[in-house]
């Protein structure tokens, strides 16, 4: 994990993709799209499967090296209305048993609003972005909140980056604006998607932004655009 500072606070950044906030033994995850396959498969369109337990498997991971004690989803935890399916919803109630004691907060997302609330058996607690915590507003979409620096998803932000040998690689990243007051608009941290069957979008950095890629089993920091 790599430790940054983010509007005062420690932030762990872990290479599953999560972000860890160590005063509030809180853990954030973005854009989990649960049933994402079975929701093109029930389309026609053939696309892998066991997707839900390899992101419940990273989840796990990421749970156990941060020893969180609050789980919290930035939205789009389902994919679809599709994603209600026997398969995944199994998946999910075995996880949720082997985490009894572990409070879950889902704030919605864009797709929330089509697929629905999570089952009750889940025992979620869901709300409607901004949920304040601290000096953070733990969103979905990554829009300014007065008084708060945002932490979001929405867009699975991902940075191209050149090799040795020339080559260009995707790779997902963390997009942390401005904390300092500085650039209005700009106090706004991008997690990666979480989700193993999800997009990537490729984003273009601006003055201020830090940006941390992650490759395999590390997170990385890009050098910071300078502010004129």
């Amino acid at each position: 994990m790599l430790r940054i500072r983010l509007a005062g606070e420690d932030a762990l950044l872990h290479p599953t993709g999560t972000l860890y906030l160590p005063v509030r033994r809180t853990l954030l995850v973005a854009d989990a799209h649960f049933g994402k396959a079975v929701s093109f498969r029930k389309l026609g369109v053939p696309v892998p499967r066991g997707t839900s337990s390899e992101t419940v498997a990273r989840l796990d991971a990421a749970l156990a090296d941060t020893q969180a004690g609050h789980l919290v989803f930035l939205g789009d935890f389902l994919h679809s209305a599709r994603s209600h399916s026997t398969g995944t919803l199994a998946v999910l109630q075995a996880w949720r048993e082997a985490h009894a004691g572990l409070p879950v907060t889902l704030v919605r997302g864009n797709h929330d609003d089509r697929a629905g609330d999570p089952p009750a058996s889940l025992r979620f607690s869901v709300v409607d972005e901004p949920l304040r915590v601290g000096p953070f507003a733990l969103c979905h979409h990554p829009r300014p909140v007065a008084g708060a620096y945002v932490l979001a998803g929405h867009w699975h932000p991902c940075i191209s980056v050149r090799g040795r040998a020339f080559e260009r690689l995707r790779l997902p990243c963390f997009w942390i604006g401005d904390d300092s007051g500085q650039l209005p608009g700009q106090a706004v941290g991008i997690l990666p998607a979480f989700g193993a069957f999800t997009g990537m979008h490729r984003i273009e950095p601006r003055a201020g932004d830090r940006i941390f890629p992650i490759a395999g089993d590390a997170v990385r920091a890009l050098p910071r655009l300078p502010v004129p």
